[in-house]
């Protein structure tokens, strides 16, 4: 067989094995069947726990929860960006940090590495209100991490050696948070809300970081940190006489300090629109929003099951309409933003800077819909069954379970919050979803702060009101 036939023949046989085949030897596709009703919500059960005080004052919640063989143990302390001074932004920050320096007994390294041992490493984040430093392990070591938390906490060296260091790390975070639009619009919406009070102090300058000495982060230390001020959550598996004696051991002496800063602020709710120039941005950063109520109100969680429905999930109205429908942007979001007896909804987007008008216009126009209109039954029923998910998710880990625990302390609310929460959610209605748009997203009341390329957005902006720089 010379070369041609060989390669007729070969297409010949590709040929035959790629045709179809006859439509009798077909096999039909199975017809789609649709899936069952998704079930009721159901409720989330608190597990039971024990709180108790030592003389000192310093509260512990004992949370038997999980099969897992760990602990989670956590310490909530109210020392947080509330106590500090407009003179000392983020030297709450900076204090809890060096907490993870050592010892007088201890060194950084040997915390790490005892830590490790115990199946676990050692965390710090500060908050508005407060600072957690906590740590996870096995739960047969739950009583050893206890006496390390309380080194850290009663006992840290706050070595004057490293400050040089933290200094460098706080500067560099500072220049890198400065050169986003979305700090910088946080920055000036916060600053704006809250003109006189803590909560509206984001960023420091680099002279306050650079001016900070180890004096500083001791007398902070010293007068924000004691056993008046801290609760303990321990949450998992444990032996709970071993850990009490060791909570005792560990922090039974403490100092108990000052009690908790009481600062509750007095947010503005006027409608201010700032624009914050960036030549050249192909994106304009958009927040919105004003003082709503605290947890504790009635009208609070009706409040999250509007925000949710409005823009607080991936398919909000305010996402479906700019991000899907009209292709604006790719993220937006909204939320409750809560401080202690103090919350603001606010709404962030970031635009195409051709579209920030409309952008704007569209935001209100969903407001405005969702106030003249209740939401239809089943458009809020998804809302709901999400946010009753969501929930119980949440809530099914052990550090989940301490924030929450950790929340209604901080609110003075009591556990029915945790245990009826999403009996409430599902209560809400669509006439409720009306009436809480109307009385608490008044656009009239509105903070506006876009960052973006003023020459080009400057006019877009104007539509709703007197810009200011």
């Amino acid at each position: 067989m010379n070369t041609k036939k060989y390669l007729v023949a070969i297409c010949a046989l590709i040929c035959g094995l790629l045709a179809p085949l006859p439509i009798a030897a077909q096999t039909p596709a199975p017809q789609k069947q649709t899936p069952p009703a998704g079930g009721q919500p159901k409720p989330f059960n608190v597990p039971k726990r024990e709180t108790l005080t030592l003389p000192n004052g310093l509260r512990v919640s004992l949370v038997p929860y999980g099969d897992v063989p760990k602990v989670s143990i956590q310490a909530v302390i109210r020392a947080g960006n509330v106590n500090e001074t407009a003179e000392q932004i983020w030297l709450a920050d900076m204090t809890a940090e060096m907490l993870k320096e050592g010892t007088t007994e201890t060194s950084a390294e040997q915390i790490a590495q005892q830590a490790a041992l115990m199946g676990g490493s050692l965390g710090v984040a500060v908050a508005p209100d407060q600072t957690n430093v906590g740590i996870d392990v096995l739960s047969e070591r739950g009583p050893d991490a206890v006496l390390l938390l309380a080194g850290v906490i009663r006992r840290p060296s706050l070595p004057a050696s490293e400050v040089a260091r933290f200094k460098t790390n706080y500067l560099r975070r500072l220049n890198v948070a400065r050169a986003q639009p979305g700090s910088l619009a946080t920055e000036r919406f916060h600053k704006l809300l809250y003109p006189n009070h803590a909560y509206g102090r984001i960023f420091p300058t680099e002279a306050m970081i650079n001016n900070y000495t180890i004096d500083d982060f001791k007398k902070f230390y010293a007068a924000n940190y004691g056993a008046a001020r801290t609760h303990i959550y321990v949450a998992g598996k444990f032996d709970a006489a071993a850990m009490k004696r060791a909570l005792t051991q560990g922090f039974g002496e403490w100092a108990s300090g000052t009690p908790p800063l009481m600062n509750v602020p007095q947010p503005v709710a006027a409608r201010v629109i700032h624009l914050i120039d960036r030549p050249g941005a192909p994106q304009s950063t958009i927040n919105l929003g004003l003082p709503v109520v605290a947890p504790g109100n009635r009208d609070y969680l009706p409040l999250l099951v509007t925000n949710s429905l409005l823009g607080g999930s991936f398919a909000s109205r305010i996402t479906s309409n700019i991000r899907e429908a009209k292709g604006y942007t790719y993220s937006p979001f909204s939320q409750l933003s809560v401080r202690y007896r103090d919350a603001y909804w606010m709404q962030v987007a970031d635009v195409t800077t051709a579209v920030t008008g409309p952008s704007l216009k569209e935001i209100f126009y969903e407001i405005d819909r969702l106030q003249k209109e209740p939401p239809s039954a089943a458009e809020l029923e998804g809302i709901q069954n999400y946010m009753a998910g969501v929930f119980v998710l949440r809530n099914s880990t052990r550090q989940g379970l301490i924030g929450q625990l950790a929340f209604i302390d901080l609110h003075g609310l009591d556990e029915k919050y945790i245990a009826d929460y999403v009996r409430n959610v599902l209560a809400v209605t669509p006439p409720d979803v009306q009436r809480i748009a109307r009385d608490y997203l008044k656009a009239d009341k509105m903070t506006i702060v876009v960052v973006g390329d003023k020459e080009k957005i400057a006019q877009q902006v104007g539509e709703f009101g007197e810009v200011m720089n």
